[in-house]
């Protein structure tokens, strides 16, 4: 088909695209059903297709787009004042990457991810001060900052938006989809001004976020039919079993 060939980045081929067009539909209806999941997964699959220096900026946009269909499908349920909070600090900690020119440690960042991942799902609570608006800030600022150099900080700002709202499906998804909605804006404007060339990608990305939203719409059809503690269960299964992936990965670095 012209029109689909001519969407497509000259260094994708028509199978590779194809298959990451389902992806995203598939891994964003994973994070519209049980909370976490789909971004991590879809930048795995990406990071098997893509050029290195496409994969992270590409994916954030890919992951706007889904986010910001899953925050509009679930309006109602976004605690306004904690975006407010966290909004500030997403921007600050974007602000703050673009200043390091150099790679930080994978590894390290890795592992620093995992830890904060299994501290926030089966640690104590989280007094509700850190818990608030500066504590909001500060996740924002921290998550922000390392997902411009490792792309993978969904998990854990989903685990901190979980103990926010203890459990409630629909306030943990609609929350966690506005904060990573927020947390990928910087990105565009980050690696637009590091040379990345938007532009090339554009047909990709599109095509990618229109199949996120049909993912999306059926994976909150399947959340409407969870439990509370059903859900609560599985996100925390996920959760640690995304952290251990991590760990897995930053230890084989290291060899």
């Amino acid at each position: 088909m012209p029109w689909f060939e001519a969407l497509l980045p000259e260094q994708l081929s028509h199978l590779s695209a194809l298959f990451l067009i389902l992806a995203a539909g598939l891994t964003s209806a994973i994070t519209a059903s049980i909370g976490v999941g789909g971004g991590v997964l879809l930048l795995a699959v990406m990071a098997l297709m893509l050029p290195p220096a496409a994969i992270i900026p590409v994916h954030g946009m890919v992951q706007l787009g889904s986010n910001l269909n899953r925050a509009l499908m679930t309006l109602k349920d976004i605690d306004w004042k904690l975006l407010a909070a966290f909004t500030p600090g997403a921007i600050f900690g974007a602000w703050l990457a673009s200043l390091f020119l150099v790679q930080l440690p994978m590894n390290l960042l890795l592992l620093t991810i995992a830890g904060f991942i299994l501290f926030l799902t089966w640690g104590p609570k989280i007094p509700p001060i850190g818990l608030g608006r500066l504590g909001t800030f500060v996740a924002a600022v921290v998550t922000t900052f390392i997902s411009m150099f490792a792309g993978a900080t969904g998990p854990l700002v989903a685990a901190f938006v979980k103990q926010q709202h203890q459990g409630d499906r629909f306030r943990t998804v609609a929350n966690f989809a506005a904060a990573m909605s927020v947390q990928h804006i910087p990105k565009a404007v980050v690696f637009g001004a590091a040379g990345f060339v938007f532009r090339d990608w554009l047909g990709l990305m599109l095509l990618m976020i229109a199949s996120g939203a049909i993912g999306t719409f059926l994976g909150l059809r399947l959340l409407a039919r969870l439990s509370n503690r059903n859900f609560g269960r599985i996100i925390n299964v996920i959760l640690t079993l995304l952290a251990i992936r991590l760990i897995w990965d930053a230890l084989t670095m290291t060899n």
